[in-house]
């Protein structure tokens, strides 16, 4: 027999109980219930019940299942006024959930009532056409991008691994990029530092860089520290920003940045690079092991020569500085499978990419079970010269 809508709304008025939006945020703090918003995503994007999950009336039955694993737990379901969300009650009762409720009058109601809610963040049309191929990924999506325009990046070094590291991070709509470095822009590092130019030799790098990296994309806010990573700023300059791209080619500087990422809690995605050969691996504080559990002990100065005395292959921090760029990302969309106690060896010669496991010390002074409480007094440099 034909049903009219009235006589659809009977059926699930008889099924599906309605509540009040005062009885629902009661509900909320006791029960602790699944909310289902089933509006259209302009909706959606006006407004929405905190901690709400959203899936448009026309995708229930199929996304359901992923949201609402156990059948038994109670499920608010809510639309703009709500129609909608009763004829969602009922199908979800039909499918088994045993206690779904309706909100009555819907976001409209709830709102009229003055009870809290949230605006979710959005792209910009622009944005979206920037971001279209991050967009389509099921692992960035929006929320990603989202993630990524709101993250801050702290470099170290505006050179070799520098310069793809922050390019790529720009072009990916990396929210805040942080630059230290102290040196000016020479002509021996225009041969693998992509971030400069021959008109711009002796320019500091850091306004040499934050030129080219604002004029890929807009989006991105470029920060200046035209200084040296110092036992005195080290703390201040790591513990404002989210994860820290460790390019410098000295292994003191290395173990600061360590340190002060141990201390601070602080993501790590380190790269290195000797001639044809490469490194790369990231220090997650809490989750791995740490550089000093990797290099407990600098080498000495004859067995690590400068950059200038050894030299590097120019294409090589474009390998090295990619992957450091893909772990930032991954650390911070909560996706994949960082370097964490992996290190990542690249011969360039032979084409070759090998993998190292290494494990936490637990006797490690940065990250070990009596790690120290704050930096160590001194930093002393050895091995390449301290440009990066």
């Amino acid at each position: 027999m034909a049903k009219s809508k009235s006589d659809l709304l009977s059926e699930a008025r008889a099924n599906v109980p309605e509540k009040t939006p005062q009885e629902i945020r009661t509900a909320l703090a006791k029960d602790h219930p699944l909310i289902i918003d089933v509006r259209e995503q302009s909706e959606w994007d006006e407004g929405y019940l905190p901690g709400a999950v959203h899936i448009p009336r026309g995708f229930l039955e199929l996304r359901i299942e992923q949201a609402a694993t156990d059948r038994a737990r109670p499920i608010v379901v809510y639309c703009a006024g709500g129609t909608r969300s009763l004829l969602a009650g009922r199908t979800l009762s039909d499918m088994g959930y045993a206690r779904v409720t309706s909100l009555a009058g819907g976001f409209t109601a709830w709102k009229r009532d003055n009870l809290p809610y949230e605006v979710p963040q959005k792209l910009l049309p622009a944005q979206r056409a920037r971001y279209a191929r991050h967009l389509t990924i099921p692992e960035v999506g929006e929320a990603g991008q989202l993630k990524l325009l709101g993250a801050k990046v702290l470099l170290v070094g505006a050179g070799g691994l520098g310069s793809p590291a922050a390019l790529y991070l720009a072009a990916a709509g990396i929210g805040t990029l942080g630059l230290v470095d102290d040196d000016v822009v020479d002509p021996s590092n225009l041969q693998r530092q992509i971030l400069h130019s021959t008109e711009r030799i002796g320019m500091p790098k850091t306004e040499s860089a934050r030129r080219t990296l604002t004029a890929l994309n807009p989006d991105v806010r470029v920060v200046e520290h035209r200084t040296r990573l110092t036992l005195d700023n080290a703390l201040e300059l790591v513990g404002a920003y989210d994860l820290v791209i460790d390019g410098c080619d000295n292994f003191a500087t290395r173990y600061l940045v360590n340190d002060a990422c141990a201390l601070l809690q602080k993501p790590n995605a380190h790269g290195s690079i000797f001639r044809f050969d490469g490194q790369a691996t990231t220090f997650v504080p809490g989750k791995g092991p740490c550089y000093r559990c990797l290099f407990p002990e600098a080498p000495p100065p004859e067995f690590a020569p400068s950059c200038a005395e050894a030299g590097v292959l120019g294409v090589l921090p474009g390998i090295i500085g990619t992957v450091q760029a893909i772990e930032a990302i991954k650390v911070i969309l909560g996706k994949g499978e960082p370097l964490i106690g992996r290190l990542l060896v690249y011969d360039a010669l032979g084409q070759r990419f090998r993998e190292m496991r290494y494990a936490r010390d637990p006797s490690c002074i940065a990250c070990g079970e009596h790690a120290q409480k704050k930096l160590l007094a001194d930093y002393t440099e050895a091995g390449c010269a301290v440009k990066f």
